[in-house]
């Protein structure tokens, strides 16, 4: 791998992509709605009526490209299969590598607030000496990576791309990885298997196993945490069953419609975040709708979703009988959509720090870069 081909690359959309999104905009055919409803059989029709007009007629393309173009970006070709990534150097006298890895259905847009956090410490009020060089990958399938043309491309082979990515491609001898949503489970896996690379992971969000001593009585933590599952799983589980069974047939809709494609994204980005109802509270319609245009310009959403079905049908989880023993550091942010109790975690994994936040959800990089960002500094600064 260190003879891999690295070219330089720039998110560059033609005006004929634009062109044809605004068209698309203004021949909607929106759904009716049960009256009086709010959010609660799903996206809101008043509020995608008002996103729609302002993407079509206010949204500014040009300006989120060259948010996303200030950074250093760069593609290169893994086992036949070509990942794109930022790769920010840090400003500090020993930055260390740091692999961002972000889930669905966010992307690289999700980091615009932190990188420079991570990268620049002194100038967002930390110390120079615990900077990172931010190497932030779009997962196989998403944004500017290809889309995996076979079967399988899962968790455990993300990791291993990523992998060699970091080691291979870039040369580095340790590094330090950090994720949530499918990044936290891509980042796991490879401090089960790569943990004599990294000097530790850092997750917001936690996949373990179950109890151990099923006669003992349920603690109060467990007791919440368990009706936390319940309910996630009756409630909230609809788009992993149609994206872990049949997204081919889901993507015909999605991939024709931006504002159906804008539905079925915002409608998460409200739901798991910490914003009481309004999504807006949390993001602005820009920052929606700039994550959202990454899926749209790439034609990503059907590659995106299958990484539930591969996940479904190859599946990987942490041994229930075996902890991952790579030195791990956990951001509990109190609107993440599941927070086991910490001795299930430690179970798992080998936790060094817990901070228990006090705002945010399951978008923390955009809901609350500083307190991630201080997070994740406070925790690698401890790892040698």
């Amino acid at each position: 791998m260190a003879g891999s081909k690295v070219e330089p690359f720039k998110v560059e959309v033609s005006d004929e992509v634009l062109k044809d999104l605004r068209e698309r905009l203004a021949r909607t055919r929106f759904p009716d709605e049960v009256p009086d409803t709010g959010w609660e059989y799903g996206t809101n029709l008043a509020y995608l009526k008002q996103l729609v007009e302002y993407w079509r007629t206010q949204y500014d393309w040009r300006a989120h490209e060259a948010e996303i173009n200030r950074f250093a970006q760069f593609r290169t070709e893994i086992d036949g299969l070509g990942i794109h990534y930022i790769h920010e150097p840090g400003r500090g006298p020993n930055p260390k590598p740091l692999l961002l890895t972000h889930g669905w259905p966010g992307s690289i847009y999700e980091f615009m607030r932190i990188i420079p956090m991570l990268t620049d410490p002194a100038a967002h009020g930390g110390d120079a000496n615990h900077s990172f060089t931010v190497i932030a990958p779009s997962l196989p399938g998403y944004g500017f990576s290809d889309h995996p043309r076979s079967r399988a491309m899962n968790i455990q082979s993300i990791a291993e791309l990523f992998h060699q990515l970091m080691t291979g491609v870039l040369g580095f001898d340790s590094y330090c990885a950090q994720g949530g949503d499918w990044g936290a489970a891509v980042t796991s896996r490879l401090g089960e298997v790569h943990g004599d690379r990294l000097y530790g992971i850092h997750l917001n969000l936690l996949f373990v196993g179950g109890r151990r001593d099923h006669s003992a009585e349920l603690t109060d933590e467990e007791k919440v945490f368990l009706a936390d599952m319940d309910h996630f799983r009756r409630e909230e589980t609809g788009y992993q069953s149609i994206q872990g069974t049949k997204p081919q047939t889901l993507a015909y809709g999605l991939n024709d419609s931006p504002a159906g494609l804008a539905a079925w994204i915002v409608e998460k980005f409200r739901t798991w975040s910490d914003c009481a109802g309004d999504v807006e509270k949390r993001f602005s319609k820009d920052q929606l709708l700039s994550n959202i245009m990454i899926y749209w310009i790439t034609q990503s959403i059907n590659s995106s979703t299958r990484l539930y079905y591969e996940s479904r049908h190859h599946p990987w989880r942490p041994d229930d009988t075996r902890r991952i023993e790579t030195p791990t550091g956990a951001a509990i942010f109190p609107r993440e959509l599941l927070k086991p109790p910490r001795a299930w975690a430690e179970r798992a994994f080998n936790i060094q720090r817990w901070t228990v936040m006090p705002a945010g959800g399951h978008f923390a990089a955009m809901e609350e870069p500083k307190l991630l960002a201080d997070d994740i500094r406070a925790f690698f600064s401890t790892m040698k």
